[in-house]
């Protein structure tokens, strides 16, 4: 399985839903980054389950330990091994799923491709896997930090849950703001109505998507590798391979098709010695390279795959069926996905941050 992220900082996960545990080995960390459990929990605790009454009730702490390629509270640049062990696994709520597919889940493509899966929860289909990538973004985020953007900040939030949408000023939203409230998102109007929502949904057995929005400030110019590694497809990849993501766009994205060029180019000035954009419908990046104006983003979730109510479905003897879902699932994931959009953000950034000094010598042109 492809379960490798990065060239020069790499991430590896490991685990299933229901096994021993989950978590990941990073790669390439350079050496004398402070780090501690600690800076990882903190991320770990937005992700974990059943932290508010609009997600799963699956109790887990998900408290990490770091196993090695950590001494005196530095990193060795060596590799450093992140667990996390499952406690509240309950794979008999699952029974029926060993020989029912769920509809749009990995499970038939799963038993397509390698003939059997590990169907408590999900096994590695689950989005219990982002623990790794969690943890490793914390790690990410200490380094960028440290060794190249050191106002750097990465702040996702919910910016649309089905048709009600959040007014959100990417040029302005704030970590404090996404965290003041259970949904994660920014404007305090749609916070009751997204609530309500989800709410409506866990009532009757259904679920719901939506878009995240991130905003990343203080990323340095110079950034990304033409052609095949540009920054927004690298981007794309870490964001289309979190689970339950349809779609990506960046900057003016899919909107941008009803401009003319003239309305769509970012015209530059000069702010003081910096280069700047007066508009930034580029994303903050052009050409596949980082322009030093902030990389505004979007994520499509879908509705979560697993519902409590009967679906059409077939059994893995090629008979027709119905399903019921059992087990615990977020009737939206919108919530949980928010800080595992900013660990591939940060992961996408730190790799390319290193390559760029490989290459160059340096942080930027």
């Amino acid at each position: 399985m492809s379960s490798t992220f990065g060239q020069l900082f790499r991430v590896h996960t490991f685990g299933e839903s229901h096994g021993g545990g989950v978590g990941a080995i990073i790669d390439g960390c350079p050496p004398r980054i402070p780090l501690s459990e600690s800076d990882i929990q903190i991320d770990l605790d937005r992700r974990k389950p059943g932290q508010s009454e609009i997600v799963t009730p699956r109790a887990e702490e998900d408290r990490c330990e770091i196993l090695s390629g950590v001494f005196g509270g530095v990193t060795l640049g060596t590799p450093i091994a992140v667990v996390v062990r499952n406690k509240d696994a309950r794979p008999e709520a699952y029974t029926e799923m060993a020989e029912k597919y769920r509809p749009s889940h990995a499970d038939f493509t799963y038993d397509a491709k390698y003939g059997l899966r590990n169907w408590q929860g999900g096994g590695r289909a689950s989005a219990r896997e982002t623990i790794g990538r969690v943890a490793a973004a914390a790690v990410a985020k200490k380094v960028l930090v440290a060794q190249f953007a050191p106002s750097l900040e990465i702040v996702a939030y919910v910016k649309s849950i089905q048709g009600i949408e959040a007014a959100v000023d990417p040029d302005r939203v704030t970590f404090d703001q996404v965290e003041s409230n259970i949904v994660r998102t920014a404007d305090p109007n749609a916070v009751e109505p997204m609530i309500d929502l989800i709410k409506a949904m866990r009532s009757e057995g259904n679920s719901v998507g939506g878009v995240v929005e991130c905003v990343i400030r203080g990323v340095p110019a110079g950034l990304g590798e033409p052609v095949f590694d540009k920054l927004e497809a690298e981007l794309a990849k870490g964001m289309l391979s979190l689970p339950a993501t349809k779609g990506f766009e960046i900057g003016s994205g899919f909107a941008g098709t009803r401009l003319t060029g003239r309305e769509h180019n970012d015209a530059f000035y000069m702010d003081g010695e910096r280069v700047r954009t007066r508009t930034n419908r580029s994303g903050g990046i052009q050409g596949g390279i980082s322009n030093g104006e902030p990389i505004v983003f979007r994520v499509a979730f879908k509705p979560t795959a697993t519902i409590m109510t009967a679906q059409e479905t077939v059994s893995a003897t090629g008979e027709d069926t119905q399903l019921t879902g059992r087990g615990r699932h977020d009737p939206c994931v919108l919530p949980r996905a928010v800080p595992m959009v900013e660990a591939m953000a940060a992961l996408v950034l730190c790799d390319h941050a290193l390559r760029q000094r490989a290459q160059c010598g340096g942080n930027g042109g």
